[in-house]
């Protein structure tokens, strides 16, 4: 490990405890019981921060009260509810630097990435207010002279928002000012690992003045936080970001009562390289696709698609490239990885390499823990496994940590084969300087996003989501305003001139 780019601890003093409470009606709150639960950072192995536990009582409190505000946000004007979210898009600017100290010690990211998160979050809240001015529905006047057909889009109701740890104010921020846009009425439940800027962000939106019980935060666990907010009879949408696996969950249960799903999951994310690729720049996006968020991210390139001809020289590279990447303390300004969330989640990545190992795939670099001076945290080394084929769990199953997996092929349809081989279509790429092998990668290949000779630019204006297990629905951009959108068709005659259909005899 010693070739590797360490940072040690920065020593740099921690907050104060932070003391995240639930929003419900307006008020902030504690449990009923009393209940809480602690953070410890992954990184420095100190509580950070502490949560009230809710549970049903508290998830009912909050559906009610956002079923009782639903109406008045409903008939609120689009030009009322952008001017809140863009006042919300101000104040999450104005609050940038305390709510990244938070962000960064609680997911143990770098704090230059916290800090583009948090401060990258405001765009989505001021893109989705230029959508709460401009939806529109449909009319139909050439269904004779005496009709009109109008098509209304009005919001779907009270939706429940759950949200994951690995990018707490982001993902937030991709639903929630989307449904409040649509008018829909929410409950909030961060991780219970990160919650902390989701409350911080509770705060916020009453000092903009979004009325009380528009937006209401419930802090605790899955069971029974989660599982109430999915089953409540008086939730019409659920929207989640999360595994694969209680993504299903959570479609069943909401299907017992028929309740609008979307779903945003896991990924198995390609990225093939052709041989006329610009192979600097496919390495370092190679580099950035696997360790960015220390591999946590679904969107993660965890997989490469090398053509066999390039394959030995472009990996030498993209290992040369690993070794520089600054692994260590995630407050030092210079760190690009942080720390594993958990050390549950760091034994779980280290299962999935060791299975690799033997399944007869070759480790060239990393495969273990990783020691930071003056840290107790838990950190993950840079990795990278060779050999691998299509059938091995590491080629097919969601590592979710700073493990590249590289496969050959030889052609076109070889890769885009390859690239299809998994039960995941979140997002893919491919690299190559010849237009009609990326127009026939990107038309054939099964997934929500394709990049062409580049690897996770996002904006607000362009849609996100996934294929097959990678979920349901989309989010941000205006099909991300669609999914809190219910349709209704009026019919309307004009005038009195319908025919009779009861003949008098």
């Amino acid at each position: 490990m010693d070739t590797l780019t360490l940072i040690g601890a920065t020593g740099t003093p921690l907050p104060p405890v932070f003391h995240a409470r639930h929003l419900i009606a307006g008020r902030f709150c504690d449990s009923a019981d009393g209940a809480v639960l602690e953070r410890v950072s992954p990184a420095h192995g100190t509580v950070v921060s502490r949560a009230a536990k809710g549970a049903t009582a508290e998830v009912d409190a909050a559906v009610s009260a956002a079923r009782a505000a639903f109406a008045g946000w409903a008939a609120t004007s689009g030009k009322a509810r952008a001017a809140i979210l863009l006042r919300v898009a101000d104040l999450i600017e104005a609050n940038v630097e305390r709510m990244t100290l938070l962000e960064c010690l609680e997911t143990g990211k770098p704090i230059t990435q916290a800090r583009g998160e948090v401060s990258g979050s405001a765009d989505l809240w001021r893109y989705a207010a230029a959508l709460a001015r401009t939806q529109k529905g449909d009319s139909h006047n050439t269904l004779g002279p005496d009709m009109l057909g109008v098509v209304l889009k009005e919001p779907r109701g009270v939706v429940s928002v759950i949200t994951p740890w690995n990018f707490p104010i982001w993902i937030l921020s991709q639903k929630l000012p989307f449904a409040l846009a649509a008018g829909c009425t929410c409950v909030v439940k961060p991780s219970e690992l990160t919650p902390s800027t989701t409350a911080m962000l509770g705060e916020l939106l009453g000092e903009a003045g979004l009325p009380a019980g528009v937006v209401n935060i419930v802090l605790g666990l899955g069971q029974p936080v989660g599982a109430r907010m999915v089953s409540h009879p008086e939730v019409d949408m659920v929207t989640f970001t999360g595994s694969s696996a209680v993504g299903r969950a959570i479609a069943a249960e909401a299907g017992k009562s028929l309740k609008k799903v979307a779903l945003e999951l896991g990924g198995k994310n390609p990225q093939v390289i052709f041989p006329d690729a610009d192979l600097e720049s496919a390495a370092d996006a190679v580099t950035f696709g696997i360790y960015f968020n220390a591999g946590e991210c679904c969107n993660s390139g965890s997989r490469i698609i090398v053509h066999a001809d390039i394959a030995e020289a472009f990996v030498a590279r993209v290992v040369a490239l690993s070794r520089k990447v600054a692994f260590g303390d995630p407050l030092h300004p210079d760190t690009q990885v942080g720390a594993i969330v958990t050390p549950e989640h760091r034994s779980k990545i280290d299962a999935h390499v060791r299975a690799a190992e033997q399944a007869g795939a070759r480790v060239v670099l990393g495969g273990a823990p990783l020691q930071v001076q003056g840290l107790s945290g838990q950190f993950y080394a840079p990795t990278v496994v060779t050999g691998v084929t299509a059938d091995m769990a590491i080629a097919r199953e969601e590592v979710f940590g700073p493990v590249l997996s590289v496969l050959t092929f030889r052609t076109l349809d070889e890769a885009i084969e390859l690239a299809n081989d998994a039960a995941y279509g979140l997002s893919a790429g491919v690299w190559s300087e010849n237009v009609h092998t990326c127009l026939a990668f990107g038309q054939r290949v099964r997934a929500g996003t394709v990049w062409t000779n580049t690897w996770m630019d996002g904006f607000p204006e362009v849609t996100f989501g996934g294929m097959k297990q990678s979920g349901l629905g989309r989010e941000i951009g205006s099909y991300g305003l669609e999914e809190f959108l219910e349709v209704k068709s009026l019919v309307m005659r004009v005038g009195r001139t319908r025919a009779p259909w009861v003949k008098a005899i």
